[in-house]
């Protein structure tokens, strides 16, 4: 009787845990809640649901970069090799250096991983 309950905990928390603004953040999320659910209900034990929470997690943080990928690539040209590179912090909070010009950006608003491009190149790259 009461693993549905932990389960339904467990789930709402992930629900409202959701603030990653990142594809593969929400992915990992939902991921986590609907193993959660599901690995409770099939077992009925609160090891299931963790189980089925952790495959979830994985699954959905592995969807989440490909939907990542395929809304980085309407942004322009396709990532290089090794990935977009990523900012360098400026010293003060929300401030990073681009990686190509050293041009200061507020990034406060972009969440980690977002990609910004820079207004001197029109090349892209993310916040760490």
């Amino acid at each position: 009787m009461n693993t549905p309950i932990l389960v339904s905990g467990i789930s709402l928390s992930c629900l409202f845990l959701t603030s990653c603004d990142t594809p593969v953040g929400q992915g990992a999320a939902w991921g986590a809640a609907t193993g959660a659910i599901i690995g409770g209900a099939a077992t009925g034990h609160v090891r299931g649901a963790s189980i089925g929470a952790a495959a979830g997690a994985a699954a959905g943080a592995l969807t989440g970069a490909a939907i990542q990928q395929d809304q980085a690539a309407r942004y322009g040209p396709p990532p290089p090799p090794g990935g977009y590179p990523y900012a360098r912090w400026a010293g003060t909070p929300g401030l990073y250096d681009s990686p190509y010009t050293g041009r200061v950006y507020n990034l406060r608003g972009v969440p980690p991983g977002g990609l910004t491009r820079d207004v001197d190149t029109g090349r892209l790259f993310r916040k760490p």
